[in-house]
């Protein structure tokens, strides 16, 4: 998809979403399409379930935003952060470029999911996350958020203060349980989670 700041909220929506109808064009069973993403694209993953299911345009059956870039504003966990990877100056500056030109007053969720008012209605969700990162206290609200609407929907948490940990040393143990635990979550959904269409 489009990147920020040259093409700045809502290319990679529009994107995701085109993606997304392509599958659907070329045959693959629209009830059984996921989406996954990690960071600013597991945000983009939770964008496009709730632009989804606001517009109808499908029925999403599993969502994996891992370790989320979900909220604009600061969190517990994103203020003063000082995490390895990303931080918060890091996080300040990547909103900037993403919502360059967007009113932050009347932002929509699909810029900043975390501004999402109702959670009914989205896909079943897995996600993981470290401890020690900006995104953590926003990725562990959005799934107690989901859970509260009767959304199956589960986090596993990870002692590090090191984003995206599973991709920058995936030869760690940590990353290799993580990496576990992704995969099993992944290998339930498509055994148990379908979505009918309209």
């Amino acid at each position: 998809y489009r990147l920020a700041p040259e093409s700045p909220y809502p290319a990679a929506v529009e994107d995701a979403l085109e993606a997304y109808n392509y599958l659907r064009q070329k045959g693959y069973k629209p009830e059984h399409i996921m989406l996954c993403g990690e960071s600013a694209g597991g945000g983009l993953c939770a964008a496009v379930c709730i632009r989804a299911r606001d517009t109808g345009e499908v029925n999403v059956a599993f969502q994996m935003p891992l370790y989320p870039m979900l909220d604009d504003r600061d969190t517990e966990t994103s203020r003063d952060n000082h995490g390895r990877v990303w931080n918060t100056w890091k996080n300040h500056f990547g909103w900037r470029c993403y919502l360059r030109g967007t009113d932050r007053e009347t932002l929509p969720p699909y810029a900043a999911p975390a501004r999402v008012e109702n959670m009914e209605g989205l896909p079943q969700a897995y996600t993981f996350v470290s401890t020690g990162e900006p995104f953590y206290a926003e990725t562990l609200e959005y799934i107690r958020r989901l859970k509260d609407c009767g959304i199956p929907a589960s986090a596993d948490v990870y002692e590090t203060d090191m984003h995206a940990f599973d991709m920058m040393r995936p030869k760690d143990a940590l990353s290799i349980e993580a990496a576990r635990r992704f995969n099993e979550s992944f290998a339930y959904a498509q055994a148990h989670y379908f979505a009918p269409q309209k």
